[in-house]
């Protein structure tokens, strides 16, 4: 499975941030996650990526969100209520992945995330699909 690091497009970076549970790639409009094996990703975490995202982008810009998941983590999914409501809003939210866990913590996530998931197997068809519905949303504005 491809890395963010192995893309092209990974020339385009503005800013890379290491967590205690993961790093996260933020482009302009995109982030891109990569945690750890085993982590449990709960609100306590997912806070620190969203704070890192406003302070990089600003909080009015809408944010596309691709989770690679090149490793086997897990999602508390009732923590996606404490998300909204803190006023944090994804505009696009796509998984690549194919481990094992992936598939099992994507089917509980739909059940709490408010808007819908896209699946795929190839991040940089992720990262094309996300930077074109950015580009859509932009328009609209």
């Amino acid at each position: 499975m491809k890395r963010v690091r192995d893309l092209d497009f990974f020339k385009n970076i503005r800013e890379i941030r290491e967590f205690e549970f993961g790093i996260f790639y933020y482009f302009e409009g995109l982030v891109i996650s990569e945690m750890k094996e085993g982590v449990t990703m709960n609100w306590n975490m997912a806070k620190k990526a969203v704070t890192a995202a406003h302070e990089i982008f600003g909080e009015d810009k809408p944010i596309a969100y691709i989770s690679n998941r090149i490793n086997n983590y897990y999602v508390v999914p009732s923590d996606w209520a404490k998300f909204y409501k803190h006023r944090h809003q994804l505009s696009f939210y796509s998984v690549v992945g194919n481990t094992k866990g992936s598939f099992a913590s994507l089917v509980l996530e739909r059940m709490f995330f408010q808007n819908s998931i896209k699946q795929f197997s190839d991040l940089e068809e992720a990262v094309e699909w996300s930077l074109a519905k950015i580009e859509k949303q932009k328009e609209l504005v």
